[in-house]
């Protein structure tokens, strides 16, 4: 299995089974499905998390921008971020300072 990814028909299988019963789960998690649209009663919340993989600088900025767009194609406007970082053991204090500032400044755009 490919770190961090589970092949597609194996993702098939985890999603065809039993999950939670909320009625207010308008779009919940299904192959394709870039986010969860949930029926908060006079609108809806669109919410979306996704680790970056792909950058090799930037990774604080690309993590907001991809997870907004996400949000902006599904008809919604990005509100609020919710982080999910991965970076390697070998990550310093700087590093993480330095991330953290990214995300902060793409937020603030």
């Amino acid at each position: 299995m490919e770190i961090g990814k589970f092949p597609h028909s194996l993702l098939e299988k985890l999603l065809q089974q039993p999950r939670f019963n909320d009625h207010r789960v308008l779009l919940g998690p299904g192959l394709g499905e870039d986010a969860a649209v949930i029926d908060m009663g006079e609108t809806l919340l669109i919410a979306k998390s996704d680790p970056i993989t792909f950058a090799i600088d930037r990774i604080g900025w690309y993590a907001v921008q991809v997870n907004a767009n996400d949000i902006a194609c599904m008809g919604g406007p990005p509100r609020w971020f919710l982080a999910t970082l991965l970076v390697p053991e070998s990550f310093t204090e700087n590093q993480a300072g330095e991330l953290f500032n990214q995300v902060l400044d793409a937020c603030n755009q």
